[in-house]
């Protein structure tokens, strides 16, 4: 008996030091990132200088040709300023964003383990940009085109007229800044998003918590974006946001986010009567896995409602695993698994947080699907 409790003694001990060890590392990186988001002016007005560098080293008379260019780099330079402002109110209480952590902010500009690198930085950019899509007026074409198909396949198979919407449980993994999720709250179902990446989670934070008035804020989403520029202002061309007021919902329905990787935070079987994604399905690192976890955790009868490429993230990351499937085997291990799907439709056009006055569009040929758990499926 002592001998066991030696054990379990030391057990104990093990598991609360890797608790510390990954404690302290989710620590870490909630620090670095945010003190990416606090480097963004100073990151882009070493890029804004290094143009101007450039411009004075040409010849007097080449200048002479351009005689509005330093003028617009310091439109430009506004513009990032009054981004980092919208920084500087998004990371306000940022600390006590999560229920169950209290992140202590801390200066890690003199931290070599804090600095951002080139793509945290990027992060920062692709954050701002999901603003645009998400949360503007403007963003709306892109919005109706991969977010109206799914919304509109959920009341298909909940008509708010036939069903008590509060009673339909509907999760969004990869939630972004949180805009699908909350047209499903609007629209009356109970909807929780999920979403992994902590620049996202900051920002949906503040959008969804502490913006109320619409068109009350501003951003320069594109101020970034160096080449393609039709016109000399696209570049400075400002957004509003948000269009809607986030907190509007109806009464009583139940809308929530929950930080974590979804593998790991959804392990309950028979819990969702429908999980949504959108552009989410090719972030996995084995897309196999993601399959069998929407069969788990929906309930029989359930709906898996899926649109987006398959782009893969991590396909050719060095150091991380990735398995590259085409839409045609993803879609026999949909049916493997157990699936059956109801609709399916192939070359759905979707653009991702693109700029519509560019020279340059990239334009994705989604695949869209509706697959149900049929009614018999054991609960496991």
């Amino acid at each position: 008996m002592a001998d066991r409790e030696a054990d379990h003694s030391s057990n104990k001990q093990d598991d609360s030091i890797e608790q510390h060890d990954y404690d302290k590392k989710e620590h870490e990186h909630f620090l670095r990132v945010v003190e990416a988001f606090r480097s963004y002016r100073s990151h882009c007005l070493r890029r804004i200088q290094s143009a101007e560098d450039h411009y004075l080293e040409m010849p007097e008379h080449h200048q002479n040709f351009l005689p509005g260019f330093r003028d617009n780099l310091d439109v430009m330079r506004t513009c990032v300023a009054h981004n980092h402002e919208i920084i500087k109110l998004m990371l306000q209480g940022a600390e006590a964003m999560f229920e169950n952590k209290n992140h202590t902010i801390v200066n890690g500009s003199d931290d070599p383990h804090l600095m951002p690198t080139s793509f945290d930085m990027d992060k920062v950019k692709t954050t701002i940009k999901q603003f645009y899509r998400d949360w503007s007026k403007a963003g709306q074409p892109e919005r109706d085109a991969c977010y109206l198909p799914v919304l509109s396949a959920v009341e298909k198979r909940f008509p708010p007229d036939t069903h008590d919407t509060k009673a339909v449980n509907i999760l969004v993994p990869g939630s972004g800044l949180g805009r699908l999720a909350h047209e499903f709250a609007q629209r009356g179902y109970n909807c929780q998003g999920n979403e992994w990446s902590l620049f996202m989670l900051l920002a949906s934070n503040f959008v969804l918590n502490k913006c109320r008035n619409p068109h009350s804020l501003r951003l320069y989403p594109w101020v970034h974006q160096w080449s393609n520029n039709l016109r000399t202002g696209h570049q400075t061309s400002p957004i509003t946001f948000p269009d809607i007021d986030p907190s509007d919902l109806p009464e009583g329905v139940n809308f929530s986010m929950a930080a974590g990787d979804f593998l790991e935070v959804y392990t309950l079987p028979g819990v969702w009567d429908c999980v949504s994604m959108v552009f989410f399905l090719d972030t996995a690192h084995s897309v196999v896995s993601y399959i069998e976890t929407v069969w788990k955790i929906l309930k029989p009868g359930g709906y898996w409602i899926n649109l987006g490429p398959l782009l893969y993230h991590y396909s050719d990351v060095p150091g991380e695993s990735s398995i590259e499937i085409s839409y045609e085997d993803l879609r026999s291990v949909i049916k493997k698994v157990g699936f059956d799907i109801e609709e399916e439709k192939e070359n759905v056009p979707c653009t991702y947080t693109q700029n519509p006055q560019s020279m340059l569009h990239y334009e994705y040929r989604c695949v869209f699907f509706v697959a149900r758990k049929p009614l018999d499926a054991p609960v496991s």
